[in-house]
C-alpha cells in the first residue's frame, strides 16, 4: 500500500479510483446518517465530500454501510468447504470473518488447521482465525487429536491469526491447569475468546482474570449483564441451533452498545440460503427494538475493534473500502457488496469466488469392527437418566424416567418419545460405544445418524430400534462420514468426506440434499426443524446439563460421568 499516493488522493491532488456519490453514509463513529460522497483509492477509503475520480458510481440516495464482520463462527457448521462458504455469505454483505477451526482440529489436529488456513487464502472475504484452545474440549470424550501450547505457538506469528479460540475448559482454568495456562500465556496480547455458560460470581471473576475477554454462551439476561459489568465483550449468538438474541437484545442501549457483538457460532446451509447471515441477525435485532445504527455497529466496528482489525468495520479515511449498499436500514436488504472498492456481489449473487487449491487430507473414519450385538443394552433397572431437549438452546435438562424393556433389554419408547441414542468412537479404533436415552426428537421409525458430533465428532445416532441404529452407524462408516436418515427399506445420505464434517460439493447440492434429509426425517416423525444440528450438540460435554460421549453419560454441571440406570 503506497501511503504517499493515498495521501495525495485524500488531499484531492490526484483523481481517486472511484467516487461513490449521492450516498447516505452510516457513520459507526458518530452514530449519524450523513449525506455525502465516499472517495476510494487503491482499495482504501480516502475521504468524504466531492472528489475528481476516474470512475463515479451513483448510489442514488441509498445507504452505504460498512462490510459486515462475523466475530465468531465455526465455518465447518455450514458443511461447506471455504470457497463455497465465502460464496454463500458474501452476497449478504459479510466481508470479514473470524473463524475458529475448532471442529476440524478435533478431528485432524494441526493438519486440519493448516487445511483451513490454506483454504482461506485469496478469497474475496478476509478470513481471520482464532486458534482452538481446547483440543480435546475435555478428557470425557475421545478426540482425533490433542494440541498443546507448543503445537499452537508457531501459528500465532501468522498475520491471519488474531487470537485464541473459545476457552471451553472452564474447570481447567479455575483449577490452574498447566496446559490451559500455557495456551493463555502464548496468546497474551491477542484476543482470548470465552465459552462459559452459566458462569457467575467469583468463578466468573477468576475466569476473566485468567485473560479471557469475551463470551458467546450467555443464555439469560442476568448472566450476560454480570459478564458485561465485569468487563467482557458480550457476543450475542443467533445461530442455527442456539438463538440468544431475543433474550439478550433488551440489554443493549446507547451507553453500552460498544460492548456487544452479533455472531453466528454455527450456520447451516439451509439458513444461509433461506435467511441469510449477519444481515438476517441485524434485521432481527432491529425488529426486537435495537437501534438500527447500534445493530450495525454490533456487526461491524465492534467485532473489528475487539480483534484489533484496524482497517475493518467502518467506512472512514484509512479503512479498507469494504462496504455494502442497502435501500432501507430496517429491512436491511443488501443490494451490492464492495470489497476494496470493487463490486463483488450484486442482488444476492456473488460476482467473485475462488475454489481453494486442493489440500490433501487423510480419511477421518477409523472405527473398530461393529456388530448388531454391540447395540443391545441390558436393562439394569427400571429407570434411566434421560437427556431432555430444550427448544432453540444447546443446553439440555437431566431427567429420570422409566425405561421400556423387551426381553431384558432397554429399548426405545416411541410412544413416550424416549429414544435410544448412541455414540461410536471414530478416530482411534478404541471400540468405545456408549448408549443413553433422549427425549424431544419425536421419531416414530428408523434412525438418524451423523459423523458431526461436537466437539470430538464421533458418530452419533438416535433411533427407534436397535437394528435401525446399527444400520445407520454402518452406513455412515461406509460413506466416509456424513448425515443420514435410515429406515428398513431405504436410506438417504449427505456425504461429508472432508473430515466427516464438510462436503466437497457446491452450496446448491448441499442445501437440496439437507432439505431432502429434513423432509425425510419429518416423515419419520421427527418434530425438530434441524434434527442433525441438534443431534450434533448432544455429544458436547461442556454445555449443561446432561450430554453423552463415546465414554458415557456426562453430568456437565458436576463435571463427571453418571450412570445411565438409576
Amino acid at each position: 500500500m503506497n501511503k504517499y499516493e493515498l495521501v495525495k488522493a485524500a488531499r484531492g491532488k490526484i483523481p481517486v479510483d472511484v467516487f461513490f456519490k449521492n450516498a447516505r453514509l452510516v457513520n459507526v463513529f458518530s452514530g449519524k446518517i450523513e449525506k455525502t460522497g465516499v472517495a476510494v483509492h487503491k482499495g482504501v477509503v480516502v475521504g468524504f465530500g466531492n472528489y475528481k475520480a476516474k470512475k463515479t458510481v451513483d448510489i442514488k440516495n441509498r445507504y452505504i454501510v460498512p462490510g459486515l464482520v462475523e466475530g465468531h463462527i465455526h465455518t465447518e457448521s455450514s458443511m461447506l468447504e471455504m470457497g463455497e462458504f465465502v460464496k454463500a455469505v458474501l452476497p449478504y454483505g459479510t466481508t470479514t470473518v473470524i473463524c475458529d477451526p475448532h471442529e476440524i482440529a478435533n478431528v485432524l489436529g494441526l493438519e486440519g488447521i493448516t487445511y483451513m488456513l490454506q483454504s482461506a487464502k485469496y478469497q474475496p472475504v478476509d478470513i481471520y482465525f482464532t486458534l482452538p484452545s481446547t483440543v480435546p474440549a475435555t478428557d470425557m470424550e475421545t478426540s482425533g487429536a490433542r494440541l498443546s501450547a507448543v503445537d499452537l505457538m508457531p501459528y500465532f506469528s501468522q498475520k491471519w491469526v488474531v487470537g485464541l479460540g473459545e476457552v471451553m475448559n472452564v474447570p481447567g482454568v479455575l483449577e490452574n491447569d498447566r496446559e490451559i495456562f500455557d495456551k493463555l500465556k502464548i496468546a497474551f496480547g491477542k484476543a482470548i475468546e470465552g465459552h462459559a455458560p452459566g458462569l457467575m460470581g467469583k468463578d466468573l471473576y477468576a475466569y476473566i482474570t485468567s485473560g479471557v475477554h469475551s463470551d458467546h454462551e450467555s443464555f439469560g439476561k442476568e448472566e450476560a449483564l454480570e459478564k458485561l459489568s465485569a468487563g467482557m465483550t458480550i457476543m450475542i449468538r443467533e445461530g442455527s441451533v442456539a438463538k440468544n438474541l431475543k433474550t439478550l437484545a433488551v440489554l443493549v442501549n446507547d451507553k453500552n452498545q460498544s460492548r456487544f457483538c452479533l455472531v453466528s457460532d454455527d450456520r447451516n446451509p439451509i439458513d444461509l440460503v433461506e435467511k441469510g447471515h449477519l444481515d438476517y441477525t441485524i434485521r432481527k435485532a432491529i425488529s426486537l427494538g435495537v437501534d438500527p445504527v447500534s445493530a450495525i455497529r454490533m456487526a461491524t466496528i465492534n467485532p473489528a475493534r475487539h480483534f484489533s482489525l484496524r482497517n475493518a468495520g467502518a467506512v472512514a479515511p484509512g479503512y479498507f473500502a469494504d462496504f455494502i449498499i442497502v435501500d432501507n436500514l430496517s429491512k436491511f436488504r443488501v443490494l451490492n457488496v464492495y470489497k476494496r472498492g470493487e463490486e463483488v456481489a450484486r442482488n444476492g449473487k456473488a460476482l467473485k469466488s475462488r475454489k481453494p487449491k486442493p489440500v490433501p487430507l487423510r480419511s477421518s473414519i477409523n472405527v473398530k469392527w461393529i456388530m448388531p450385538a454391540h447395540f443391545k443394552l441390558p436393562a439394569a433397572s427400571k429407570k434411566v437418566n434421560v437427556i431432555e431437549l430444550v427448544p432453540d438452546e444447546l443446553i439440555t435438562k437431566k431427567r429420570v424416567m422409566p425405561v421400556k424393556t423387551e426381553n431384558g433389554f432397554a429399548v426405545s419408547d416411541t410412544k413416550n418419545d424416549i429414544l435410544k441414542i448412541v455414540v461410536v468412537e471414530r478416530h482411534k479404533r478404541t471400540g468405545n460405544i456408549s448408549q443413553g436415552f433422549v427425549k424431544g426428537f419425536g421419531l416414530k421409525k428408523g434412525a438418524l445418524a451423523s459423523s458431526v458430533g461436537h466437539d470430538s465428532h464421533n458418530i452419533i445416532c438416535v433411533g427407534c430400534d436397535d437394528e435401525s441404529i446399527y444400520q445407520a452407524v454402518l452406513a455412515i462408516i461406509k460413506s466416509g462420514g456424513g448425515l443420514g436418515c435410515f429406515q428398513s427399506d431405504r436410506q438417504e445420505i449427505l456425504p461429508l468426506p472432508i473430515a466427516g464434517l464438510m462436503s466437497d460439493r457446491d452450496l446448491s447440492f448441499v442445501y437440496k440434499q439437507l432439505k431432502h434429509l429434513h423432509k425425510a426425517s419429518a416423515a419419520m416423525g421427527c418434530k425438530l426443524d434441524d434434527p442433525f444440528m441438534v443431534l450434533s450438540f448432544l455429544a458436547l460435554p461442556v454445555i449443561p446439563d446432561l450430554k453423552i460421549t463415546d465414554k458415557g453419560l456426562v453430568d456437565v454441571t458436576q463435571n463427571k460421568f453418571v450412570k445411565l440406570f438409576v
